[in-house]
């Protein structure tokens, strides 16, 4: 975190390049004090006397003691200031750098007795520093006093610092701000000779002349004297053109930076970079910015370089390689190394022919020099080696979308590859382009905005660019017409360098023909992110090639490679890929699309049947050549994948039926249904069956409608929509009836016992409990029944008829461990648990219980776990173990709210209120 405390113009606090707010006048006047004694002891009496002077408020000693409290509210969270009591008085402890006005002295104070180019630069950054009157918007006489102090000392470090410049050939940039200073100090003869001299040696010696007239006549009428004979000296040397006064001292000091940007944030990229800052003793450091088109490699860069110019007095280089540019070919390193010749004041008959006897000079000449070299733009690290500085002075920083692999290899390069703005710094960067008062005004809006750039450098200075020259357009208007055009919004017809879709299109020349068709296929693919394994299926490569492939583009910022194999983009990166993969030919889009939906749903399928090997067999399609799932060694391994890719599964389920492909649709939904069950994502189970609702019209068989419904029906009845429910649960009995399918009779006759025992019906409930039984034993399927005997034990215990229910649960209990089904065991011993508990039979309980959820957890059925929990809280609190029933409760509260399952939760939350 860096903080920044000024008072050369406004008093600021800025931490991490953003402004905060400090308070009031009065509050900063106190601020003001502490700084300009920054690690001194203030007292109490001089603290007074500065800030109220001879009219203190009511209470003074408690008001300025509240008001340094205020303060330290302000300071602390900045990190690297305090105020302190100390002494009968306070001291604000902070970095003197930390403070412009200290940091202004300690540059003037290194520079003095100097005469070198280490000294302008050293002066130049102390001038940088102030931002108008210090104290501005303040006033009392111990601020006046300060202010007037500090005027003479920057006007002192002024006339210092144009001796300096005029004496190394600097008085080209010099005259204008001579000028102004010679007509706010109209009587001042140093400044005077500064502008004459300035004048002269630009070729304007009648202006030189006529402005030393100006100056006598106004010192005789206004002082009633002459000039002093140093000015009256260099008159007369002006008047006879005196060769030796043209000749000034001119080192190639080049200083090529462009301007400094408009820059907000990046704080952690700014102390990166400033490991760079080389010592004398030490070696070449590169820094090799990276990232994608439009992400603010360059800004970075130059942000940085402007905010260290006083640590490269010897000049600085900047060379744009348009390794990417709209029109320009990259630059040939023969170019970028005799443009540096020539920037360092070689004489051409003096620059060799061989391009390796170039960059040997070059490095001669920069080897002794404390310089910054800006490589900006590099496409290749041919471009970049010839120019990386010989010696141990020099610092060099290249940009590049490219990560330049030898760079880093070869030559100890620091890579930063650069990611989007943190929201703090997004809504930083709008709202020094849009101005604060809109910004405050439109808050939400540009919130809004931030979101849908995605935090995006490029697409955030697109947006603010339109809404300032639209000022009467409400910012609520341009994020709707960023929400419904999207990446249109960000081009431009005729400027390329202002349309990040041109911005980003420059990345692609580089490309092959495979990596290009892989980006534009990563622009539709199903999912924020993906794998090597779904990209194999998409792209119909090897995974060799797809490996590759996929580097490229890594290499080139358009992929982004995060943790346990994952690729992703950036959403304008990927939207912009969507509109690339529309030069592919209609069937090699679609196809791709099938081979990946296909493997997401036979790893799908796959991974339900490691999880639940007893659910009835309905498999899919076989996939379509190319697409091969991912091999699942065990339950365990179905269900990390399924976790993992859960997100990704269900927008392959909206791909699907955007595509047609209705059975894929229909089997994603039953694929994921234990997964949607065990781990309570109720909202996603009921948009997946939603899903399979509406493509079940389009597939054969009464049997997936009919299936179709009941699953439906189950959906509805967890989230408590009973009436649908009971709605979609009757037309599957129906279905089921009419085509005489007794399977599903009694399947759906089960989830009708559980829907509407949901709704307090249990006699209902046992009715359908009772008939589901006898189907299941009528068809020979045991571990079926056994389902169904639990279900009816459980309403019968609702009922009170505690010894039928435990003489149902318990065949059931026998059934499914002599069949080996650990889920429908622990639903019965959770059953068995209830059942003893109601009979006051607490030890037993506590003890099914346990064993319930042990298997519950060895499943990773967290909706379950959460409901034994919840039960296994009840015969802890019976027995009076009331830290067993409070530990019980606590995590099943928390399940419940991680699952939205708000009803349970607040009933828990009730629970241990009361124990």
């Amino acid at each position: 975190m860096s903080t920044e405390l000024r008072v050369l113009g406004q008093i600021e606090l800025r931490v991490d390049g953003r402004r905060v707010e400090v308070g009031h006048a009065r509050l900063r006047c106190v601020l003001a004090v502490l700084l300009v004694e920054a690690n001194r002891v203030i007292t109490m009496e001089k603290l007074l006397d500065r800030v109220w002077a001879d009219r203190l408020p009511h209470k003074a000693r408690q008001v300025a003691s509240n008001y340094v409290s205020r303060l330290r509210q302000v300071l602390t969270p900045a990190g690297g200031v305090a105020v302190v009591r100390r002494g009968g008085g306070y001291v604000l402890e902070v970095d003197p750098d930390a403070v412009d006005l200290h940091r202004f002295r300690r540059l003037v104070e290194q520079a003095r007795g100097r005469e070198d180019v280490r000294a302008l630069a050293l002066l130049e950054a102390a001038a940088a520093l102030w931002r108008g009157e210090a104290f501005e918007g303040l006033d009392t006489p111990w601020i006046a006093a300060v202010r007037e102090g500090l005027a003479q000392e920057r006007f002192a470090a002024d006339l210092d610092r144009a001796d300096l410049a005029l004496a190394q050939g600097g008085h080209a940039a010099l005259c204008a701000e001579l000028a102004e200073r010679a007509d706010a100090h109209p009587l001042d003869e140093r400044v005077a000779g500064q502008l004459m001299l300035a004048l002269y040696r630009n070729g304007r010696q009648a202006e030189a002349l006529l402005r030393f007239d100006g100056f006598r006549a106004r010192l005789a009428d206004e002082v009633g004297t002459d000039p002093g004979p140093e000015l009256r000296e260099l008159h007369r040397r002006i008047l006879r053109t005196d060769p030796a006064l043209g000749h000034t001292a001119t080192p190639d000091v080049p200083r090529q930076l462009p301007a400094p940007p408009v820059f907000t944030g990046r704080a952690t990229e700014l102390a990166l970079l400033d490991e760079t800052l080389v010592e004398p003793s030490g070696t070449v450091l590169i820094s090799a910015i990276g990232g994608a088109g439009g992400i603010g490699k360059t800004w970075l860069a130059l942000a940085w370089a402007h905010r260290h110019l006083d640590r490269f007095p010897d000049g600085q280089l900047f060379v744009d390689l348009h390794g990417f540019s709209p029109a320009e070919e990259p630059m040939t390193p023969a170019v970028a190394v005799r443009g540096c010749l020539d920037a360092l004041g070689v004489t051409p008959g003096r620059i060799p022919l061989d391009l390796d006897a170039q960059a040997a000079l070059y490095r001669s000449l920069v080897a002794s020099r404390r310089m910054l070299v800006v490589l900006d733009n590099a496409a290749t690290a041919e471009q970049v080696v010839p120019l990386l500085p010989g010696g141990s002075t020099c610092t060099l920083l290249v940009t590049g979308r490219t990560r330049l692999a030898s760079l880093i290899d070869r030559h100890g390069a620091r890579h930063l590859q650069l990611d989007v703005l943190d929201r703090s710094e997004a809504r930083a960067l709008l709202t020094a382009r849009l101005g604060t008062d809109r910004a405050t005004a439109e808050y939400g809006a540009v919130d809004e905005l931030v979101e849908l750039c995605g935090r995006y450098p490029l697409a955030l200075s697109i947006t603010a660019r339109n809404a300032a020259t639209r000022p009467a357009v409400p910012l609520d208007e341009i994020a709707a017409e960023l929400r419904e055009l999207g990446l249109e919004v960000l081009d431009h017809d005729t400027d390329p360098a202002a349309s990040l879709p041109a911005v980003l299109s420059w990345s692609l020349r580089r490309l092959t023909g495979t990596q290009r068709t892989l980006f534009g296929l990563l622009g539709i693919t199903p999912g924020s992110d993906t794998t090597l394994p779904a990209v194999v299926a998409l792209a119909g490569l090897s995974a060799t090639a797809a490996r590759k492939a996929l580097s490229a583009l890594e290499e080139a910022s358009l992929v982004e490679r995060r943790p346990h194999g994952r690729y992703a983009m950036h959403d304008l990166v990927r939207a912009y890929a969507s509109t690339t993969v529309q030069e592919l030919p209609e069937d090699v889009r679609r196809q791709a699309l099938v081979r990946v939906t296909d493997f997401h749903l036979h790893t799908a399928f796959a991974a339900d049947r490691l999880l639940d090997p007893d659910r009835p067999l309905v498999p899919p399609a076989p996939p379509a050549p190319g697409a091969h799932r991912h091999p699942l060694p065990d339950a365990a391994a179905a269900m990390s994948w399924l976790r993992t890719e859960h997100a990704t599964l269900l927008a392959t389920q909206r791909a699907a039926a955007a595509l047609g492909r209705h059975h894929v649709v229909w089997h994603l939904a039953r694929a994921l249904d234990t997964f949607h069950r065990r781990r309570g994502h109720r909202h996603d189970a009921f948009a997946a069956w939603r899903a399979a609702l509406d493509a079940a019209p389009h597939l054969p068989g009464p049997a997936i409608r009919s299936r179709t419904h009941r699953n439906f029906g189950r959906a509805c009845s967890r989230l408590g929509l009973h009436e649908e429910a009971t709605e979609h649960l009757g037309r599957a009995l129906d279905l089921a009836v009419r085509h005489r399918d007794p399977a599903e009779q009694a399947h759906t006759r089960q989830q009708l016992a559980i829907a509407w025992g949901q709704q307090g019906d249990d006699r209902r409930a046992v009715d359908h409990a009772r008939s589901a039984v006898d189907l299941y034993r009528t068809l020979g399927r045991p571990v079926w029944e056994a389902h169904a005997l639990n279900v009816l034990g459980w309403f019968d215990a609702r009922l009170g008829n505690f010894g039928t229910a435990r003489a149902h649960c318990s065949a059931a209990l026998t059934l499914l461990r002599r069949h080996h089904h650990p889920n429908g065991e622990a639903a019965t011993l959770d059953s068995l648990g209830y059942i003893a508990h109601r009979v006051g039979e607490h030890r037993q309980a506590v003890d099914h219980y346990e064993q319930a959820l042990t298997l519950f957890r060895t499943l990773d059925d967290a909706y379950e776990v959460a409901k034994t929990l919840d039960g296994l809280g009840h015969p802890h609190a019976a027995l009076g173990q009331h830290d067993q029933a409070r530990k019980a409760w606590q995590e099943a509260l928390a399940l419940y709210r991680e699952q939205g399952r708000d009803d349970d939760a607040e009933r828990v939350r009730r629970q241990l209120d009361n124990v």
